[in-house]
């Protein structure tokens, strides 16, 4: 066991090492020296948490303002005809948004933070690592006061992902009030309505934010996972993880759960493989190739729940299907939805230009799921006039836009607005010669075709029409094919 111990402490601290200096090779030292578990573990751990912690912090007040702010509108509006009602319905509301929202602010969580709502097995196991480094092998040297700031910030975060799932019960609560008083005084949905459907939008957009910081949370970085795939093959580490992780808690398993005889009087798998095996001779010859076909069918549809549960946002308490075509895009941060691409085009040399390729790059903004727009430039490379003339030149420079629309499928309409610099330059400063730049306006369509590269996420074809091309002299091809990679 102390050799593994001596074994884990090395591999943890090359991982380190690795990290910090960008190196492949396994870190190598003398095994009886004490080690230090890097602070860029510890680090890494801290930040991200702080992170999470500020995003969902800033997005839940936001929230439950905009909340906050509807609900007295459909207050006010209801006053007007029924205040009785008004003062019923909403008696109260506003001081229970304002505690919600101070209570997330200022909770820090414990250490004995019971488990609730959505389990997460990378979250225990990452505190249950911390806790177990408040204690460390003996060889590993931890900086005390580093692991119980990173400990700290952890448990604070998972208080309060626990604070916004009781953000998003209660809203869910005063959504199902606001609807059952809408649907016993249909003659009030013109005036209470829209309200109502604003307030049901945000409830659905809040509960997939705090459900993709749930996911962000789960989903461990390559250093603290290999951290932790080590650490499980050391057996105090286990054992450790076994007795205090917030699953044992919650089961309670007894201190002899692993030993045989806890097991009498259940059935074991060699017990219900004979059992199935009895059922499927009586059936005959037919009963193998039944049950595997029921076992299939069964695969199928089990597969298709979990397909649809992972979509409405199943673990975390808000099954809720939304009356309203939502934007994935929403709930996403501005960086998340910008899109980057590349593309080329090349332009067979005529009595006025040479052969030229067109470089590109763009980037656009996802404003929802059908539409995206952009900006880019572009270089334009000179070939020569054949292949008994080759001679490289810089033949231009190209500022563009451009919307993409869907059709349908993966067909996009796609429309942009350029300036092409078509005269030859040396220098930057000739760019600044704004006579020399033309405009091209661009109607067409794109086919995107999804790519499993690892740089490359899809393909873009587009078939475009330069409808000013025939106002410019010399005449340009109005007629461009692109090839267009975006990661």
């Amino acid at each position: 066991m102390r050799c593994k111990t001596i074994l884990c402490t090395i591999i943890i601290t090359s991982l380190g090492l690795c990290h910090i200096y960008g190196q492949d090779n396994t870190f190598t030292s003398d095994p009886g020296k004490t080690q230090g578990l890097p602070s860029s573990f510890l680090n890494r751990i801290q930040s991200r948490t702080a992170a999470l912690d500020r995003q969902l912090t800033r997005q839940t007040e936001k929230y439950l303002e905009r909340l906050a702010h509807r609900e007295a509108r459909l207050k006010e509006k209801l006053s007007r005809v029924d205040s009785n009602a008004a003062r019923s319905l909403f008696a109260d509301a506003s001081n229970q948004y304002a505690a919600l929202s101070g209570k997330l602010t200022h909770d820090t969580g414990s250490a004995t933070l019971h488990l609730s709502g959505e389990y997460q097995p990378y979250t225990d196991s990452l505190q249950g690592m911390l806790k177990f480094l408040k204690t460390p092998p003996p060889g590993l040297n931890v900086n005390a006061s580093q692991l119980q700031s990173s400990l700290r910030q952890l448990q604070t975060l998972q208080a309060k992902m626990q604070d916004a799932d009781q953000v998003k019960e209660y809203i869910r609560q005063r959504k199902q009030q606001i609807a059952q008083y809408l649907q016993q005084h249909t003659n009030l949905t013109n005036l209470l309505g829209k309200d109502y459907q604003g307030m049901n939008q945000d409830i659905y957009y809040y509960s997939q934010q705090v459900r993709e910081y749930k996911e962000t949370l789960n989903d461990p970085g390559k250093l603290t996972k290999k951290a932790l795939t080590i650490l499980n093959k050391v057996p105090a580490f286990q054992t450790f993880i076994k007795e205090n992780s917030q699953l044992a808690g919650l089961f309670n398993l007894p201190a002899n759960y692993n030993n045989t005889a806890s097991l009498a009087g259940l059935q074991t798998r060699t017990q219900v493989a004979e059992l199935i095996n009895q059922q499927v001779a009586a059936a005959g010859t037919s009963g193998q190739a039944a049950l595997q076909s029921n076992l299939q069918s069964a695969q199928s549809q089990l597969d298709g729940y979990k397909d649809k549960l992972s979509k409405l946002g199943s673990g975390s308490g808000d099954i809720d299907m939304p009356d309203f075509k939502p934007n994935e895009q929403k709930t996403k941060t501005f960086w998340h939805r910008l899109e980057y691409g590349t593309n080329f085009q090349t332009t067979r040399n005529n009595y006025a230009f040479p052969t030229i390729s067109d470089f590109g790059l763009s980037v656009g903004y996802k404003i929802n799921d059908r539409s995206t727009v952009g900006i880019g430039a572009s270089y334009k490379l000179g070939w020569g006039n054949g292949i008994q003339h080759i001679a490289f030149s810089s033949q231009g420079a190209g500022l563009r836009s451009f919307m993409d629309v869907k059709i349908k499928g993966s067909f996009f309409a796609t429309s942009g607005l350029e300036y092409n610099y078509t005269t030859p330059f040396r220098s930057m400063q000739q760019l600044r010669q704004w006579d020399n730049w033309t405009k091209s306006g661009l109607l067409g369509v794109s086919k995107t075709v999804s790519m499993k590269g690892r740089v490359f996420k899809k393909t873009k074809l587009q078939l475009l029409w330069d409808f000013l091309s025939y106002q410019q002299v010399p005449r340009t091809q109005p007629v461009i094919f692109r090839i267009n990679y975006t990661w």
